[in-house]
């Protein structure tokens, strides 16, 4: 099974240890795609900061990242199962996770990145800010900068199993399984269940949705569930005691708390 995952907008900073290897990074393949968008924010956030702050949507209170960014080259790096600390990866809890869970996490867990495109979790990274929906001067828009990038090999890393995606749509535009990968790839929509009136009511809600795929997620490895196809996943998260419904063999699988 392979897992996609947004990154969240949180992130560690460590305070000691070895500055960013680009040729470190897993999918090698990708070293030069993003070696030119590092370049790029790098030298936009070493220059104007203004227009740094407009291009990276920065609020007043964010400038601080400006610098942040300009000094990736030598900032010391960590782990990115250590640099995500937003609400999905804090119901994940990647650090406190048994070894064997987190060799399987660090096998099948792809995090998308504006910056870096995607990385294990193994993989060694500063802090940074950069979303996927920036616009950079010179590479445009991200999610378009990537998407043959990464159509070139993610197809390969997704061969002949289950893709579980569980990204937000801001980072599933920077890539989008097709063919047959298409086929063999599940997502998850969280929905809140209230009664109101006597009638059940179902709404999406941010919070929850990421938690509860933090959640799910963790419970998954913990277990060693390696479900082939969705119908194979559905009956593993009922088993770890979700609720889950899917309709009419549709590749989604609606996730219920109630």
């Amino acid at each position: 099974m392979l897992v996609l995952l947004p990154p969240s907008e949180g992130k560690a900073t460590a305070v000691r240890g070895r500055p960013l290897a680009l040729d470190g990074l897993s999918l090698p393949a990708l070293t030069g795609a993003r070696e030119a968008v590092l370049d790029e924010l790098v030298g936009l956030c070493a220059g104007d900061e203004d227009k740094a702050a407009e291009v990276l949507g920065l609020t007043p209170g964010l400038r601080g990242e400006i610098a942040k960014n300009a000094a990736l080259r030598t900032a010391p790096a960590l782990p990115a199962a250590d640099l995500y600390t937003g609400v999905l990866y804090d119901a994940l809890g990647l650090a406190t996770l048994d070894s064997a869970a987190l060799r399987r996490a660090r096998r099948s867990v792809l995090v998308f990145s504006g910056l870096w495109g995607v990385l294990r979790p193994a993989d060694r990274v500063p802090s940074y800010r950069c979303s996927m929906g920036v616009r950079l001067p010179g590479t445009g828009g991200l999610a378009g900068y990537w998407r043959p990038h990464l159509d070139a090999v993610l197809p390969e890393v997704a061969d002949g199993g289950l893709v579980l995606d569980l990204r937000s749509a801001a980072y599933a535009a920077a890539w989008k399984p097709w063919g047959d990968v298409a086929r063999r790839t599940a997502t998850v929509r969280v929905l809140q269940v209230s009664v109101v009136a006597g009638v059940e009511k179902r709404s999406v809600v941010s919070h929850f949705n990421k938690a509860t795929k933090g959640e799910l997620l963790r419970a998954l490895l913990t277990a060693g569930a390696a479900p082939k196809d969705v119908a194979g996943l559905a009956a593993a998260l009922r088993d770890l005691g979700f609720e889950v419904e899917r309709h009419d063999g549709s590749p989604r699988l609606d996730v219920l708390l109630r």
